[in-house]
């Protein structure tokens, strides 16, 4: 196993030989875990070897071993901004620019900012350091990935609301898998060191539960062999690299969009997960029919409509709004044109009669789409 001085020196070799911002993830399972001291650590070791290491934000959780490592390395003083009468703290994204370190330190990547901040997330904001030149090392945990997001609600019983998309941990040069036993986890958790007295019952009845815990341990080490798997295998992107993270496979994958599916979502983010394992580009692909243009839909559904293209850009799709007479023919003629190995498309109840006649869309997509791989995943609430 490599020492973490070791894992340094790659990314050290990574900061050498970019002249773009390069983006180092450390992701673990749960609150807890050592994330933001694993960073802190390297970030030491970085700046005894002469790197031009400034912490952006870290959020130490009242923990006395992280608050330490905080010590000796330089800090950019936070942004303040009073909303509603109180004083929120914020990354300052324009100093930070100024000040232009090597790499910089943000922690609690799912963070939203105060309103009237520059960008709406902090993720947003790291985006804006590495266009600007800046490597970045962040942390966050798997619960916060957009995409497994109704996987964390069916085994854990808990709705997260704020979420990275996918495509932000497809942008890293490198990934680390920060990992803890559940029983260590909780035996931490019970002698303060995860969260202050008062609320270590509360989370030892809701998140923090042995079942709950191997399920995001386990979704977190999956994460991270399937981003192995997408990158070279010395874990070092070569120059010639594309810099959305993707590499030509042979193949594409669209995912069909419907103005009325309640789930819409749901079928993004399965959709998206489908994409990374494939390591694969994604569509998007909405087909607008005589019957639904914007003069004859509901505003409702044109609203519904946009938060879903909105949410499939946010998950790294590519997006693509269509007009044809039939949405079927339209499907496969921009599937022809653009690649298209891989058609996924939603399954919800329709009529009884129009399944007997086969006049669904997947059911004639079925018949028509030859020369592709058809997914249909379901359109309808899974129960946990």
């Amino acid at each position: 196993m490599p020492t973490a001085h070791a894992r340094s020196d790659d990314f050290l070799e990574l900061v050498r030989r970019s002249r773009q911002g390069r983006l180092k993830v450390f992701l673990g399972p749960a609150a807890g875990v050592g994330k933001t001291y694993r960073m802190l650590q390297e970030a030491h070791q970085l700046k005894g070897r002469g790197v031009d290491v400034v912490i952006g934000v870290i959020d130490t959780h009242g923990r006395e071993e992280t608050a330490a490592l905080m010590e000796g390395l330089p800090q950019v003083p936070l942004r303040r901004v009073e909303y509603r009468g109180v004083e929120l703290s914020e990354l300052d994204v324009d100093t930070l620019k100024e000040r232009a370190p090597e790499v910089a330190l943000v922690d609690e990547v799912a963070h939203t900012n105060a309103p009237g901040s520059k960008n709406k997330k902090r993720y947003e904001d790291i985006l804006e350091l590495l266009r600007a030149g800046i490597h970045v090392y962040c942390a966050f945990n798997i619960q916060h990935l957009e995409s497994l997001n109704d996987i964390v609600k069916r085994a854990t019983g808990v709705k997260v609301h704020e979420t990275v998309p996918d495509s932000f941990l497809r942008r890293a040069d490198q990934i680390m898998n920060v990992d803890l036993p559940p029983d260590d986890l909780l035996e931490r958790l019970k002698s303060g060191k995860v969260y202050p007295e008062d609320r270590i019952d509360w989370a030892l009845r809701h998140f923090f539960q042995v079942e709950n815990l191997g399920a995001l341990r386990e979704l977190a080490l999956r994460e991270v062999a399937e981003s192995i798997g997408r990158a070279h295998p010395n874990g070092i992107s070569s120059p010639g690299d594309k810099q959305d993270g993707h590499r030509p496979t042979g193949g594409r994958l669209m995912v069909c969009l419907a103005s009325g599916s309640p789930r819409a979502h749901v079928l993004l983010r399965r959709a998206s997960r489908m994409a990374g394992r494939l390591n694969v580009h994604w569509y998007a692909v909405y087909v607008e029919t005589p019957r639904e243009e914007p003069t004859r839909i509901d505003a409702a559904t044109q609203r519904h409509l946009f938060d879903a293209q909105q949410k499939a850009r946010d998950l790294g799709a590519e997006v693509h709004h269509i007009k044809s007479e039939d949405p079927v023919d339209g499907i496969l003629e921009f599937a022809r044109a653009n690649g298209v190995t891989d058609i996924v498309i939603g399954v919800s109840e329709q009529s009884w009669l129009k399944q007997m006649l086969g006049l669904t869309i997947p059911q004639r997509l079925l018949r028509k789409a030859r020369g592709f791989d058809l997914h249909l995943f379901s359109a309808e609430e899974q129960k946990p």
